[in-house]
């Protein structure tokens, strides 16, 4: 799948910044029910909850996170339940690399005490042929754009990353 980074939008940051600050969690609202929260589902377990992002800047950007709120890699997690938490990331990986023909997986932990402090993973494909001025950091930085995907290819492009991560798994 070919991407081009002149497909993106302009991003209001400081809009978004301003409006994280002041709501509420949005995976714990996701995880609850809260249509104001809706993502796009890949996968969800007791444990675990995977989506794809709603400010996408390549195509398959997911979240891996666990349900529960925790905030501390290091300190809220026992280790048994990181490894369980890497390995639907790991599975993901797969499934995203084999999706998008992709060249690489990025994995990042991102967020702060100050907002988005519920743990999650980015796990995001990079498209073959991207020029490297484009990759890395750049790829994944709002401030460069985002993504302005309908609803319906959210829905086709979550079910589709949803079976080959079943597959992935072994469930298929």
């Amino acid at each position: 799948m070919m991407f081009s980074m002149s497909k993106r939008q302009p991003f209001n940051l400081d809009a978004y910044l301003g409006d994280i600050e002041t709501r509420p969690c949005f995976i714990c609202g996701l995880v609850g029910g809260d249509p104001a929260f809706f993502h796009h589902r890949i996968f969800e377990d007791e444990e675990t909850i995977i989506f794809l992002s709603k400010y996408p800047t390549l195509p398959g950007y997911c979240i891996v996170s666990p349900r529960k709120h925790r905030e501390d890699l290091a300190g809220d997690l026992s280790t048994e339940e990181y490894l369980r938490l890497q390995r639907h990331v790991h599975h993901l990986s797969r499934a995203l690399k084999n999706t998008f023909e992709a060249e690489r997986i990025y994995v990042l932990s991102l967020g702060s005490r100050q907002a988005n402090s519920h743990l999650h993973f980015h796990v995001v494909p990079l498209p073959s042929g991207l020029p490297l001025e484009e990759q890395q950091y750049h790829a994944l930085m709002v401030e460069h754009g985002v993504l302005k995907i309908p609803a319906d290819e959210m829905a086709r492009l979550a079910e589709q990353i949803a079976k080959a991560f079943l597959q992935e798994r072994g469930v298929f």
